[in-house]
Order: structure tokens, then C-alpha cells, then sequence
């Protein structure tokens, strides 16, 4: 089956999750976990520190083993046909690190390879023009700040066209003009029918973007539904903020996160990300 033939249907959804599970050791980063994100949707990630957002993220995007439940993407099991599955996906970690000694249109050409985007070049060009990048093209992963490197992984990732679009923290180093047309092309990308999720603890870029919010904590759902919804449901104020829901539905875990019972260790750490793949 090719990425083409798989079902894409608008009942379909692009991504789904079923009893997704991830232990460290003896700690459980993500307990349990089914969600959907559908064509067009702009879902917003969010919960405390160590909840197992990134660790989510990461097993979506098959960077980690999926341990126990399923994840699907556009009707390819990661697990069974990683292939097809990651075809149809694009993950920007919240620090991308590109390749020192490829060029940023290096970088371009390859993701262009990978993802198997003819004529390529034109849309290149247009991409490093809107992210500031085409006085770029000739430097080398390895020369570019911070910012910078963000703003490459826009362009490859919105070059390959994907199906599901898996965004961790993508304002982190960014200047004003870079975060504004970051929401632009991520609203811009969900308009087109794409399904975005969108991991940030900027809750107020959240509530600005997502169509709809899913709110975990210790690696479970505590929320999954639109800000109205959660309005309702969870402080029962029709103005609450992101922010007020935010805390209103993980101050009931607190005392278990002041205790240290059932947290998810540091999700970025290097070595637990090691221990995976070794």
C-alpha cells in the first residue's frame, strides 16, 4: 500500500493513538494515551514538566520503539509500516540540530530526496524567503545560531508537504518577524489540511492556534477537547484562559509531583533517549 491508497477519508482521522504506553525503568512517562487529530486540526499539547509530551511526540514520530498500544498515521502502523507512516509525517524537535557539513539548500535538496518532492526548487526558494534564510543558502549547518537552525527546520519540514505536522516548543529561539511568520505558515499549513500538534508551554500560542487542546500530566489525559469545552467542563467560566484551565486541571496532581510519585523523567535527557535506541 502507498501513502497515496491509504485511507484519507474526511471520517479518517491522520493520526491515531490507542493505549499508548512508555516506562523508563520503573517510571511510566505515558500512561495510556488515545487521542485523534484529524485533517486540518491545530492540536495543542500541553501539561507541567515531565508529563510525557515529548516522550508522546517521539513515539508518534518513531524516534522511540512504540512499546505497548498503537500509533497510525494516515493508516500505516508506525510499528508495521514505518515507512509509509513517516512519508506522511514531519517532526520539528524543539532544538533542531542539522548537519554540520550540509548546506542549508543541501539540507533542502536532501529533505526534498527523502520526502520525493519534484521541482523542489522553486518552493525552496520561496520558503527561505519567508524564514529569512536565502542570504543563507551556502552556510553550513554548523555555522547557523540558534534561530537559525529553527527556521531551517521550518523549511524542511514544510518542503516534503506532510500529512501530519509534530511541532515541540517551535518558537525557542526565535526573533519577533520569526514568530510571527512561524503561526502564520502553521495556520496556513492546517488551512491546506494538514493535522498539526503543537507542543508548547507558551500556553497563550496554544490558545492563539489550536483548534483544539489536549492537557496530560504524568502521562496520562486529563483533558481532551476545544477551549469552550474545557471552559465548561473544567473551570465553568466562559472567559477562563488557557492558562487558568491549564492550572485548574493539573493542581490536583500536584501534590503527587511535589511528592515525586508517577513523574516522567526529563524527556529531553540525552541518556534516557540513549538507553532507547541502544
Amino acid at each position: 500500500m502507498t501513502p497515496e491508497s491509504a485511507d484519507t477519508s474526511e471520517a479518517a482521522p491522520v493520526l491515531s493513538v490507542r493505549h499508548l504506553s512508555k516506562t523508563y525503568d520503573e517510571t511510566r512517562a505515558v500512561c495510556d494515551l488515545s487521542f485523534d487529530v484529524g485533517s486540518g486540526e491545530i492540536l495543542g499539547l500541553v501539561g507541567p514538566n515531565g508529563s510525557g509530551k515529548t516522550t508522546t511526540l517521539r513515539s508518534v514520530a518513531g524516534v522511540l520503539p512504540i512499546e505497548a498500544g498503537s500509533v497510525s498515521i494516515c493508516g500505516h502502523d508506525v510499528a508495521r509500516d514505518e515507512e509509509h507512516a513517516k512519508r506522511c509525517l514531519t517532526w520539528v524537535p524543539d532544538d533542531p540540530q542539522p548537519f554540520d557539513a550540509l548546506t542549508v539548500e543541501e539540507h533542502l535538496e536532501f529533505t526534498a530526496a527523502l520526502y520525493r518532492v519534484e521541482g523542489w526548487e522553486p518552493r525552496a526558494s520561496e520558503l527561505l524567503e519567508r524564514f529569512e534564510l536565502a542570504d543563507r543558502r551556502g552556510a553550513l549547518g554548523g555555522e547557523l545560531s540558534r534561530g537559525m537552525r529553527q527556521k531551517l527546520a521550518f523549511c524542511c519540514a514544510w518542503l516534503g508537504n506532510p500529512r501530519l505536522l509534530l511541532l515541540d516548543e517551535p518558537l525557542s529561539g526565535l526573533d519577533p518577524r520569526g514568530i510571527r511568520s512561524a503561526k502564520q505558515a502553521i495556520l496556513e499549513v492546517a488551512s491546506d489540511g494538514a493535522a498539526v500538534i503543537l507542543s508548547s508551554h507558551l500556553l497563550e500560542l496554544v490558545e492563539a492556534l489550536a483548534t483544539r487542546i489536549l492537557i496530560i500530566d504524568l502521562g496520562g489525559k486529563l483533558f481532551d477537547g476545544t477551549l469552550a469545552e474545557a471552559r465548561r467542563s473544567i473551570t465553568t467560566h466562559e472567559g477562563s484562559s488557557l492558562e487558568e484551565i491549564f492550572f485548574a486541571a493539573t493542581d490536583s496532581n500536584g501534590a503527587r509531583h511535589e511528592n515525586g510519585a508517577g513523574a516522567a523523567p526529563e524527556e529531553e535527557s540525552p541518556e534516557a533517549l540513549e538507553k532507547e535506541r541502544s
